[in-house]
């Protein structure tokens, strides 16, 4: 059996580095968790959040998914949206893709892979709402990054016409949905100008 325990001691540097830094930080952070951001990003472990967005643990509340998916029979996801919307009062939803995306990527072919084909499904449905925008791309890198970038505004939609975020905006509630694409290459984030308030 390979052995983890340089994960342990990386952890110890890593809380040691924040004592330093913050000799109160995890006792105030053990106290409540009050974050703005509801994050519903890809499973990928090369877009990681916290740290792209610039914020401390405690700041976003996330959620991630093979290809940053909404689907409205994902309980898992809808329970994540519900508790943070209703219980954290979160001020703004992030649906955040990524360039690259191997999810999109395998989407867009006929190969079998097995039960993830199930969950790709959804992502074709993207392809089949925007077939002649995203066939009009001969450029394959160009065709798979318009691909991210459509998906994001489609679980947009998802995300602001499920009845979580329905009821929070006709309770008053102040909550923004976003959408963003992050670019692999630079660490820069895209705003793809989709938010929505309700109002």
């Amino acid at each position: 059996m390979s052995s983890i325990d340089h994960l342990f001691s990386k952890n110890q540097q890593w809380a040691d580095k924040i004592r330093e830094q913050d000799p109160d930080f995890f006792e105030q952070l053990s106290k409540q968790q009050s974050p703005e951001y509801l994050w519903i990003g890809c499973s990928d472990s090369r877009v990681p959040a916290n740290q792209l967005l610039g914020l401390a643990p405690g700041e976003v509340f996330v959620h991630r998914n093979i290809a940053n998916q909404v689907v409205h029979t994902d309980l898992n996801c809808l329970s994540v949206m519900q508790y943070a919307i209703e219980v954290l009062k979160v001020k703004h939803v992030i649906v955040c893709g990524h360039y690259g995306c191997g999810g999109v990527i395998a989407s867009m072919d006929d190969e079998p892979r097995g039960l993830i084909d199930n969950w790709l499904r959804h992502l074709k449905d993207v392809y089949r709402f925007h077939k002649d925008k995203v066939d009009a791309v001969t450029d394959q890198n160009k065709k798979f990054n318009l691909m991210c970038e459509l998906n994001v505004i489609e679980q947009v939609a998802n995300v602001a016409n499920s009845s979580i975020v329905k009821k929070a905006w006709s309770n008053g509630q102040e909550l923004t949905v976003h959408g963003f694409v992050y670019n692999l290459k630079d660490g820069i984030l895209k705003d793809m100008e989709v938010s929505v308030d309700g109002k």
